[in-house]
């Protein structure tokens, strides 16, 4: 799954701030569930398909 957005673009679309969402990409923050759900609606995936990608 590749999409052209910017960290700061999809930060804004799921509505996470810009520097959390810079600290769970480099792994310094776990992810919350409902961080998950808002990354999935924000790139138009089920939560599901986030996990198959990272090989979880």
């Amino acid at each position: 799954m590749a999409l052209a957005l910017s960290q700061e673009a999809l930060a804004d679309y799921a509505e996470i701030d810009r520097s959390h969402m810079g600290k769970i990409e480099r792994g310094e923050r776990n992810v919350t569930f409902l961080n998950i759900l808002r990354i999935a609606k924000a790139v138009q995936c089920k939560p599901s398909d986030l996990f198959i990608e990272a090989g979880l």
